[in-house]
């Protein structure tokens, strides 16, 4: 049976998407007739370099293209794209409209700055005049550890025009979580702030910038930007953003033309078994994604109003920064999201008149766990579009949106991730939203989900698998010269498929359903069990805030724990203990009934938000967790260590 259908659009306006539109002119290159997106889909990945060949040219791809469109496509890895191609990503991003506004930033303290296309050019013009005269070549690395404020994307665009590699980590990092990151790809110049602020406290960076630098000998300079203070800080070779600039005048824009795949970020894994792996993205294959995910599949146009609430940290914040180059105003937010009681980011959508409003599936989780009915107390008329990734989206997630937040927008769930810097599944303006689902397949990307014989399923879980090779595959991962470690990661599982570790289910719908990490998948009695499918459960209980699931390794098998996080008035108590079993059995199945439940103060996030499965599992197992620093509130594992009631 169908999942009920929440949110459709009206024939007229599916009409009016980029995306119809984009099919029409398809079936007038091709001389074939795509009824809809998903026969425009399936021709995408049936035909990838006629489809990828009409992405650069109905997107307006500044750049020389060259004669191949790709080369090698039956070798995943191994596929090479436009490989005759040159051309700059931040070209892409900095043309259009120069006297329309770029950049609106806002803090939770209710500091406001606006940067007009035009003054970005200028700022991005200083910036790589300075970084030029620092000695800053192709090639060559710059980290930041930065908050999600102008500076970061007028650095990251400064140093994508000269043909630099960006690299960033937000404020909260510890120092050996930025060391674990910058000390494998050793930036010769590194960006950060003053101090910076969350919940309204001010955090100094002096301290944890002095010891991120004596682990950096790369660092030739490190430039400061003034965020809370004046923008100094007592660190070696540190110059302040208004000196390191201060020399130059705006002048017109030189911009490096580079390969297809030149390297143009550096982001990095958040696991927490070994150090971060860094992976490498390239200019062409990072710009035609967010291209397409943009315009097509997001409808973004110019001069709307783009957020995001991400940090430096997160490849969301790469993600949302891309929202340039379709000429829309990117609105960069730095800060708690639960400022102002809760209501600081539907503040700042009806006071900027937001059109697509992206958040974490977590934030609209707590939002409705905090009581909050944002539909009563804010307009939100311009906001049509909702995103929501970072982890799946619940059922109970989309009917809370459409009965308490906004009842006439598209909610958009969206999966993918940093391996990609883009997604697999995503929006499509011109489908039904049906509760629980992920609208449907991205364009050009051939999404199937498979058992472990490699049998494609339809209605039942497993492996979400890419069968065909895509421009954003990463370059590699740094340092990893053979590419050993890039094929284990992706490769591994089945031969010449990309197997992204995601446990999911495509629906008869075309939708799509995600249950879970695969590494995190609970596997009692030898059945397949994804950890999301119990969250669902046991956070419908009005005094459970959230949970944790994981298999504990028992009597040569597995056994389900589940931990919660209970409201401060609330007891674990055997009734509370038998509701939970209860509803789980009644909406899951007798399998997901954990056969242990324990209350913890707090539960391991990854600094995307995430929740840390794999670090509670390797805690409880008495395991090491060795990348620490992925985690956003490590001291949270202290709660999992050698508790009595797992001896038994």
């Amino acid at each position: 049976m169908s999942n009920p259908v929440l949110w459709k659009p009206e024939a007229l306006s599916v009409r009016a998407t980029q995306l119809d539109r984009f099919r029409r002119r398809v079936e007038e290159r091709t001389q074939q007739a795509m009824v809809d997106s998903a026969a425009l889909h399936a021709w995408s990945v049936r035909e990838p370099a006629a489809f990828w060949d009409a992405i650069w040219d109905e997107l307006a791809v500044i750049g020389t293209k060259g004669d191949a469109v790709v080369t090698d496509l039956d070798r995943m890895p191994g596929a090479q794209w436009f490989p005759g191609s040159r051309l700059n990503f931040a070209e892409n991003l900095l043309h259009g409209e120069q006297g329309s506004v770029a950049v609106v930033f806002c803090n939770e303290n209710g500091t406001q700055r606006s940067l007009s296309r035009a003054a970005l050019r200028k700022e991005v013009s200083r910036v790589a005049q300075a970084y030029r005269s620092a000695g800053i070549t192709v090639g060559d690395r710059i980290g930041a550890y930065i908050p999600n404020m102008p500076e970061a994307v007028v650095h990251m665009l400064a140093a994508s025009s000269i043909g630099a590699t960006w690299s960033s980590c937000s404020p909260d990092f510890g120092p050996s979580g930025v060391v674990d990151r910058f000390g494998q790809i050793e930036p010769k110049l590194l960006v950060t702030v003053d101090a910076y602020q969350y919940a309204g406290k001010v955090f100094e960076m002096g301290d944890k910038v002095a010891a991120v630098l004596r682990e950096l000998p790369s660092v030739e300079r490190t430039v400061v930007v003034p965020y809370s203070g004046g923008g100094e800080l007592d660190v070696p070779a540190a110059v302040a953003h208004a000196d390191f600039v201060g020399p130059f005048e705006p002048q017109p824009l030189t911009f490096e033309a580079l390969p297809f795949d030149h390297p143009l970020y550096v982001l990095y894994s958040s696991g927490t078994t070994g150090k971060p792996k860094c992976i490498v993205h390239g200019a062409g294959g990072t710009l035609l994604q967010h291209l397409k995910e943009h315009r097509l599949h997001t409808d973004l146009r110019p001069g709307e109003r783009f957020f995001y609430f991400t940090t430096c940290g997160w490849m969301m914040w790469n993600w949302l920064v891309s929202g340039l180059a379709s000429g829309v105003t990117l609105i960069l937010y730095d800060g708690s999201p639960f400022a102002a009681s809760g209501n600081v980011l539907f503040d700042l959508a009806d006071r900027e008149g937001i059109q697509v409003f992206g958040t974490s599936a977590k934030f609209i989780d707590a939002v409705a766990k905090a009581g909050l009915r944002p539909r009563e107390s804010h307009d939100l008329g311009s906001v049509r579009t909702i995103l929501s990734t970072g982890s799946p989206l619940s059922p109970e997630s989309f009917d809370f949106t459409y009965e308490h937040i906004k009842a006439d927008v598209q909610l958009a769930s969206i999966a993918g991730g940093t391996d990609i810097v883009a997604c697999f599944v995503i929006g499509d303006p011109t489908r039904p939203v049906r509760r629980g689902e992920i609208q449907g397949k991205a364009l050009g990307m051939d999404v199937q989900v498979w058992n472990d014989e490699g049998e494609r399923l339809i209605g039942e879980q497993g492996e979400l698998v890419c069968c065909t090779p895509f421009p954003s595959m990463p370059i590699g991962f740094w340092g990893d010269d053979d590419g050993s470690r890039y094929r284990a990661a992706y490769f591994e599982r089945f031969e010449g498929v990309w197997c992204h570790g995601d446990f999911t289910e495509e629906t008869e719908d075309g939708g799509f359903v995600i249950t879970g990490r695969s590494d995190a998948t609970l596997n009692p009695g030898g059945v397949r069990i994804g950890t999301a499918e119990i969250y669902r459960q046991v956070e419908r209980l009005e005094d459970v805030i959230e949970s944790v699931v994981i298999g504990q390794p028992w009597d040569d098998d597995v056994r389900v724990v589940l931990f919660v996080v209970l409201r401060d008035n609330a007891e674990l108590t055997d009734a509370l203990k038998d509701a939970i079993r209860r509803e789980i059995r009644e909406n899951a199945s007798p399998r997901h009934v954990p056969a242990k439940i324990i209350r913890v103060p707090d539960i391991p996030r990854t600094r995307s938000g995430k929740i840390s499965e794999l670090s509670v599992k390797r805690v409880v197992c008495g395991q090491p967790v060795k990348n620490i620093e992925a985690l956003a509130n490590p001291e949270a594992l202290g709660h999992y260590r050698r508790l009595p009631a797992l001896a038994d």
